[in-house]
């Protein structure tokens, strides 16, 4: 069951625009309900629970007195931080950016977030590859969009430098490492999730870590704590693992994977590579992951284009048809 989040501004337009916009989100764990006046916000907590208020920062604290809510997060007109260190979130900017703001600052009790979100885990898809230069990301990319046209599909990435922000043309508030830090921290439930989740053209994505530093502090053990937690939780259909290079502990990742997709190219270099990759997998006992790998060789991108293009002609273009037909052909199978 959805919990309350009340919005209250002395704009009532934007408490409106905003709760509707919140309840077509189909992650957020509230129900979120506007008012026009503080009186009945006051009566509504008198006979259902509030979990969460957000409120304007005109509002003086003495008008929240009798209202009962279990936190207070500022809507904030200028983004500076509230002088008594109340949560707050600039209010004019993107609607996705404020919820996501919003999650991150909310303090989740630990019995009312729930371990499983549907009873049903999600699928995972590994993509990993010994061989660089493969186009190993741009398959991982364009899959995503493909599977999330009929499902929820998250992509979780483990790239060093990913180009992520150059390609979406976003500059990121959270990431992959925020999510690792909650998570050490003990503090990792689905709002904290939903903090860092930014989409594309239907695809959930979490940006990889802001330091390739940030990589080399974890190892693929603890990655797979976490990556197993989000799946357990079943708020995706999907989630596809881009393995990058991770190096040491990569097998740990793959360990949760029903395939694990490896792009291979037809040199000798990279023949031999995969080769080498395959008795190590033997020798350290790991040869049942080998079982679950499909070895693909993609398309080659032949032109060059824009960042700002590049996702949309890979979608379109030779990959495009490439991952289609591969999903089509193994829908249902995952």
């Amino acid at each position: 069951m959805k919990r309350i989040m009340a919005v209250y501004d002395v704009d009532p337009f934007y408490a409106d625009r905003f709760a509707e916009f919140a309840n077509q989100k189909e992650k957020t764990p509230f129900t979120a309900v506007a008012f026009t006046s503080m009186a009945r916000l006051r009566a509504f907590t008198e006979q259902q629970p509030v979990e969460l208020l957000l409120v304007g920062d005109e509002v003086e604290d003495a008008e929240l007195e009798g209202v009962k809510v279990g936190q207070v997060i500022r809507l904030s007109e200028s983004g500076a931080p509230m002088e008594d260190g109340t949560p707050s979130v600039y209010k004019y900017q993107a609607s996705d950016n404020v919820l996501r703001e919003v999650m991150a600052c909310y303090q989740v009790k630990a019995e009312v977030m729930p371990f499983t979100a549907t009873g049903i885990r999600s699928t995972i898809i590994g993509v990993y590859s010994p061989v660089g230069r493969c186009g190993k990301t741009s398959f991982c990319l364009t899959l995503g969009q493909v599977l999330a046209r009929k499902s929820k599909v998250l992509l979780l990435s483990l790239e060093e430098y990913s180009a992520f922000s150059k390609l979406m043309g976003v500059e990121y508030g959270g990431s992959l490492s925020d999510l690792i830090y909650y998570y050490r921290q003990g503090e990792y439930n689905r709002l904290r999730l939903g903090s860092v989740v930014y989409g594309f053209n239907g695809l959930d994505y979490v940006p990889p870590v802001t330091f390739a530093e940030d990589l080399e502090a974890v190892n693929g053990a603890e990655l797979a704590q976490l990556f197993g937690k989000i799946a357990g939780e079943g708020g995706y259909d999907t989630i596809i693992l881009d393995l990058g290079h991770f190096g040491s502990g990569v097998e740990a990742l793959l360990d949760l994977c029903g395939v694990i997709y490896v792009p291979v190219k037809d040199d000798c270099i990279s023949i031999a590579k995969v080769e080498e990759w395959k008795a190590y997998l033997e020798a350290s006992r790991r040869g049942y992951l080998w079982e679950r790998v499909q070895k693909l060789k993609l398309p080659w991108q032949r032109c060059a284009v824009p960042a700002a293009a590049y996702l949309e002609q890979q979608l379109w273009g030779e990959m495009g048809d490439y991952v289609r037909e591969l999903a089509a052909g193994m829908e249902g199978t995952w």
